[in-house]
């Protein structure tokens, strides 16, 4: 029993001073690490094909594409990455003559993009770059055999590294066609990059008579990409695509180096989870050292990453919000970022409050703990967050989620009359203001078109004001009474809900992926905004997959939707409309199937304008269209809401620059203070044990020894 009571007592000391419930190794502690989480794994790894937010999270840290965007500055900026600088373009004719930079659009036959690059840009560390005493590649022809004692790459005794080249960017742009991979823009890049829809068909037919095997790309040229020396090579475009600059701000136009292609290409690596999906490549501030997305995913600093500074200027108030602190630093700031899959909001939302994640989202069922609501709709920290020093970053989304028309479908859709006022009857009954309250807990700013706020051709106020939906009353948009929307209605030929042609209620319905008990009580919502018309509405919910062949098909009424922005242009939005984007006919983004000729053709007069007074004039005179035709009932812009620590710093929500963690810095000392102060062990359950484990040794002794004395 003496012994019992010293083997406790002496865990007690052992443990004093420690934290209990630390998920992390204690040799992490004080480490310049950066903590946050991952509901989903990652599906693509590879820039080729990763088109998803979940994938860039990680990819825009270690790719470095030729262009990124300003951290700080707003509206939305371009600024130079692996280049030296911004592109330069220049613009020639048919016959290749030059062309002055006002050249109308219809006489410019090619855009030609020469980019530049910075020459001290280095890939990580990576066994593809190996060699051997000989100066051989050391991984690059290995048997089945040799291969399968391999699952990662840092399990690769030696790695290399070599100089980033204007080659690699040119392979990478060929491999957006290649025949075994599927790249979400080849049919979007093929129509513009010269010659890359023929580079298809030439690798699709190199593929098949080599059996599947790997394809040397450098033995097939692609006429629309030219390198011109080691570190700059050129890009021809069709005619005038002034959006194409923001594509190289994207994965899809990182470097690929061919001899890392080539290295997962061998005979056995797929097998072992050793493919470019799973193990990317860069040169950027960060590589992944660990690829777990069952439970955690791992960046660490890149020994050979190229200086960058932390940016020196901002947008006002940037400076008093502390985010030019670090100004002129080196980059990365933080050493690490560990991501924990946690697929429960509980158990994410606990360990964020105990310190062991450096920032969190905020659920609806912890949206009051941590959120207080002035009267005005201003958002701010609870008092019990304050008390922890936590801090709230707020910043509405450049997305947009509609609910659209089918106008393909004979009784909402098409220009008649009569359709387009039950489109803004509809439009004016489901209330997007309550919507938002109820089930985003005000996260959210109702749409007015479909462009959000950071864009531009996006107008606040009344002048951007859909005046089908919204009256201007004291100052701010106030939705259409429910009356204005009976008396559309009835002029449609639906008095009280009921077809004027046939004598039957009206029915609606709508397609959507939504399913579980959450969104059970929003398309009960949605009936009653309907019940007000006296509309019968009817869900039809299947999966994402059916969803999306019924979108493909036109074999839809209503349904709901929404878009992310691929890059900050008014133009990325507005061709959700575009009635050669037809998603039936064209198999495009226009999933409405929406036409105008007259908004057609204002579109193609907008699009590859700079911004400027009269590219507004004529986003104006489109948005006026749309908000008269209704082929949308136009929802709303998302608003993100992060919570973050006292010690991490530098965060500004930036929703077009995906490779923000090189800018953000922790102070671990703080943080391991603050953790042993939120997570002091509770001593009273293990003081009772003991004192339970005594009293009951004592009474069996007691027994033992009564027992004994009875014998």
């Amino acid at each position: 029993m003496k012994r019992l009571i010293l083997i406790i007592l002496f865990l007690l000391a052992a443990c004093d001073g420690g934290i209990w419930n630390n998920p992390y190794p204690a040799s992490e502690s004080g480490k310049s690490i950066f903590y946050t989480v991952f509901t989903e794994r990652p599906k693509h790894l590879d820039p080729a094909q990763a088109y998803s937010e979940n994938e860039y999270i990680y990819l825009s840290q270690i790719l470095q594409t030729p262009l990124q965007y300003h951290y700080l500055k707003r509206p939305y900026t371009l600024i130079p990455q692996a280049a030296r600088s911004m592109p330069s373009v220049r613009y020639v004719d048919r016959q290749g003559r030059p062309l002055p930079d006002n050249a109308p659009a219809e006489r410019i036959a090619y855009s030609i993009y020469e980019i530049q690059l910075r020459p001290d840009l280095k890939y990580q560390p990576h066994p593809a770059f190996a060699h051997d005493a000989q100066g051989k590649p050391e991984y690059m022809h290995m048997s089945r055999e040799q291969i399968a004692h391999y699952h990662a790459l840092n399990e690769f005794p030696h790695t290399g590294t070599r100089g980033v080249t204007a080659a690699d960017y040119a392979y990478q742009i060929k491999r957006l066609v290649h025949p075994a991979i599927h790249t979400p823009i080849a049919g979007l890049m093929s129509e513009y990059i010269v010659g890359l829809k023929e580079y298809a068909e030439t690798l699709n037919k190199a593929w098949k008579e080599n059996g599947g095997n790997f394809i040397e790309l450098d033995k097939y040229p692609l006429p629309g990409v030219e390198v011109v020396n080691e570190h700059t090579y050129r890009i021809k475009v069709k005619g005038k695509y002034p959006q194409f600059i923001y594509w190289l701000a994207m994965p899809f136009f990182a470097p690929m180096p061919e001899e890392v292609d080539r290295f997962f290409a061998q005979e056995g690596m797929q097998q072992n989870g050793l493919t470019l999906d799973a193990w990317p490549v860069g040169s950027g501030p960060y590589y992944l050292a660990e690829n777990n997305p069952n439970q955690r995913m791992v960046l660490r600093r890149n020994p050979n990453f190229a200086p960058e500074s932390y940016p020196a200027e901002g947008e006002p108030g940037d400076r008093e919000a502390g985010l030019l602190s670090d100004a002129g630093k080196a980059l990365p700031l933080t050493d690490e970022v560990v991501f924990t899959l946690e697929k429960e909001t509980i158990p994410y939302w606990n360990k964020f409050l105990q310190g062991y994640y450096d920032v969190a989202g905020i659920s609806s069922d912890s949206f009051d703990q941590a959120v207080s609501m002035s009267v005005s709709g201003e958002a701010t920290v609870s008092d019990e967050m304050k008390a922890q020093g936590i801090q709230l970053s707020t910043s509405v989304a450049t997305s947009t989620f509609y609910m659209g028309f089918n106008f393909l479908d004979p009784v909402v859709g098409g220009n008649s009359e009569r359709a387009r006022k039950l489109r803004q009857a509809l439009s004016i009954a489901i209330d997007y203001e309550e919507f938002i309250s109820i089930f985003y807990n005000g996260r959210g700013l109702s749409a007015q078109s479909p462009i959000p706020p950071g864009i531009f051709g996006y107008r606040d106020g009344k002048a951007g004001m859909n005046p089908y939906v919204y009256d201007w009353v004291d100052g701010a948009p106030r939705r259409k009474s429910i009356s204005e929307a009976r008396r559309l209605l009835d002029e449609a030929g639906y008095r009280d809900g009921i077809d004027e042609k046939t004598g039957q209620p009206l029915v609606i319905y709508l397609d959507t992926t939504a399913s579980g008990a959450g969104n059970k009580s929003r398309l009960d919502w949605l009936r009653k905004q309907l019940d007000k018309l006296n509309i019968q509405l009817v869900p039809r919910v299947t999966d994402y997959n059916r969803f999306q062949d019924k979108i493909r098909r036109g074999d839809t009424q209503l349904f709901y939707f929404g878009w992310n922005a691929d890059y900050p242009d008014p133009e990325n939005f507005l061709f959700l409309l575009y009635g050669p984007q037809g998603k039936v006919a064209k198999g495009g983004e226009n999933a409405s199937n929406y036409s105008s000729p007259e908004f057609d053709r204002l579109f193609d007069q907008m699009k590859n304008m700079s911004n400027g007074p009269q590219r507004q004039l004529i986003i104006d005179r489109m948005l006026d269209i749309l908000h008269r035709d209704s082929p949308w009932i136009w929802g709303f812009h998302p608003k993100d809401f992060v919570l973050h620590h006292g010690w991490e710093h530098n965060s500004k929500p930036n929703k077009m620059a995906n490779n923000s963690m090189k800018y953000l810095r922790v102070d671990p000392a703080q943080r391991d203070a603050l953790r042993k102060a939120w997570n002091k062990p509770a001593w009273w359950p293990l003081i009772a044990l003991v004192l339970m484990v005594t009293v009951a040794g004592w009474w069996i002794i007691r027994v033992m020894r009564q027992r004994e004395d009875a014998r």
